[in-house]
C-alpha cells in the first residue's frame, strides 16, 4: 500500500492550492482518508478527514470554510482544495488511511484526539510542503 501526497508549493497569502493524495494497493472505497499537517517546531495537526461510508467530511476549526476535502474512489484519489491560504497554513501536509474508521476519521480534527487518530491510521504517506508567503 502506498499513499503519496502531491500538489504543494509556494503560494501568496490569499491564494489557492489543491493537494492530491494518490492511493495504490488498496480499495479506496473501504478507507477513510485524513489530511494532517506539521509546521516547523509545531505538533502535528489534523486538518480534515473524509469517511469511507457516506463521504462525510470533517474539518479543523482553523481551516473550516477555506478547505474542502473530496474523494474519487475510481481514480483512487483524495483531494484537499485549499483557498484563502494564510501564512499559518505553511506546513508539510500528508495523508493517511484507515479502514472503515468512522470514529477515527471524526477524531482527526478534534485537537485533543488528533494525535491518537494519526496513530490509529493503517497507512501513512509522505508529505508535500506548502509554503504561504509573500
Amino acid at each position: 500500500v502506498q499513499l503519496q501526497a502531491s500538489g504543494g508549493g509556494l503560494v501568496q497569502p490569499g491564494g489557492s492550492l489543491r493537494l492530491s493524495c494518490a492511493a495504490s494497493g488498496l480499495i479506496l472505497d473501504y478507507y477513510a482518508i485524513g489530511w494532517f499537517r506539521q509546521a516547523p517546531g509545531k505538533e502535528r495537526e489534523g486538518v480534515s478527514c473524509i469517511s469511507s461510508s457516506d463521504g462525510s467530511a470533517y474539518y479543523a476549526d482553523s481551516v473550516k470554510g477555506r478547505f474542502t476535502i473530496s474523494r474519487d474512489n475510481v481514480k483512487k484519489m483524495v483531494y484537499l482544495q485549499m483557498n484563502s491560504l494564510k501564512p499559518e497554513d505553511t506546513a508539510v501536509y500528508s495523508c493517511a488511511a484507515v479502514r472503515s474508521g468512522g470514529f477515527t476519521c471524526a477524531s482527526v480534527t478534534i485537537a485533543s484526539m488528533s494525535s491518537s487518530a494519526y496513530n490509529a491510521m493503517d497507512y501513512w504517506g509522505k508529505g508535500t510542503l506548502v509554503t504561504v508567503s509573500s
